[in-house]
């Protein structure tokens, strides 16, 4: 009953999500020339191309006035001759909008080469329009403020949906995990554990697929190395080098180019214990899973850590 609820909850929650964020999504049409999809509105280019061409006529204004108007004086004698040769032998009627759909065509062709290379650089080998991804990020930004608090692959698997919602996106991550790979580093090293921190990164990272394949890779052979993930070894050297497992996450988010932010519940050494019906006492999380049974009274060593 309790999981139909949850479940019917969230459904709501993503339809309000998507109707929230549907008017922030340009829809320009099909084959629209990429020139013109900068134009598109929350670009914020508009003005700036704007401010640029005011520029250009300020400092023409202003080399005018310094030269006393003279080569505007012979500018204008030269442009006028040459528009009376021009309409005698092409009719006015003709040759003006004739220059006009010519000088547009050069400005556009001109622009959008400009932009292919700006594209070139910044996303080599990618099919993707920069301004695609531009307007996409602006789409993002301007999203719901969204916190989640959580662990294990419930909190990744939702926050891998939520991303496509917005990008302001807080993730609070429990840091109680004390199996596997990340409760292995936990014993050997002393660090928290980064399991479920690398699941909420790479659920929420917008980096190239191979990239985060990279971090959720898990060795199988090595003395020592079998059963460790790449991306828990990561946050462990980094977190040896920094000394804080923020600055670590951090870093990894640079990498990951992640969506918002990840955040450990506390940087204290927390351990779980439950009391069970039938008297047990257990200490740890994946004891807790083993031992089975009703659970009556659950809490954490130390009881209140500082978030």
């Amino acid at each position: 009953m309790f999981f139909n609820s949850l479940n019917k909850s969230i459904s709501q929650f993503v339809r309000r999500l998507r109707h929230e964020t549907l008017w922030l999504t340009p829809v320009p049409p099909r084959r629209v020339n990429r020139f013109v999809k900068w134009l598109a509105p929350g670009l914020l280019v508009k003005r700036w191309l704007f401010l640029s061409v005011g520029g250009v006529l300020l400092v023409g204004f202003g080399l005018m006035t310094w030269l006393k108007l003279t080569p505007v004086f012979y500018t204008v004698q030269f442009v006028g001759a040459t528009l009376r040769f021009i309409t005698d032998l092409i009719p006015s009627y003709f040759s003006g909008p004739l220059a006009i759909i010519a000088g547009l065509l050069f400005i556009l062709w001109g622009q959008t080469r400009t932009l292919g290379a700006i594209t070139e650089v910044l996303l080599p080998g990618s099919e993707t329009e920069l301004v695609d991804v531009l307007m996409q990020q602006r789409r993002l930004s301007r999203g719901p403020k969204i916190v989640v608090l959580g662990g294990g692959t419930g909190l990744s698997n939702l926050l891998r949906g939520l991303k496509q919602f917005s990008s302001n996106i807080t993730a609070i991550v429990t840091v109680a995990d004390d199996g596997g790979s990340s409760g292995r580093l936990r014993r050997e090293i002393g660090m928290l554990p980064p399991g479920d921190i690398r699941n909420c990164l790479t659920a929420l990272a917008d980096e190239e697929k191979l990239l985060t394949e990279l971090f959720q890779y898990r060795f199988k052979a090595g003395s020592g190395l079998v059963g460790h993930s790449f991306g828990n070894l990561f946050l462990t050297a980094i977190n040896e080098i920094t000394g804080d497992l923020e600055q670590a996450i951090a870093a990894s988010s640079k990498v990951l180019a992640v969506r918002g932010q990840v955040l450990p519940s506390t940087l204290s050494d927390v351990k779980l214990w439950a009391q069970l019906s039938d008297g047990r006492y257990v200490e740890g999380e994946s004891n807790i899973t083993k031992a089975g049974g009703r659970i009556i009274t659950i809490g954490c060593t130390p009881n209140h850590p500082p978030a």
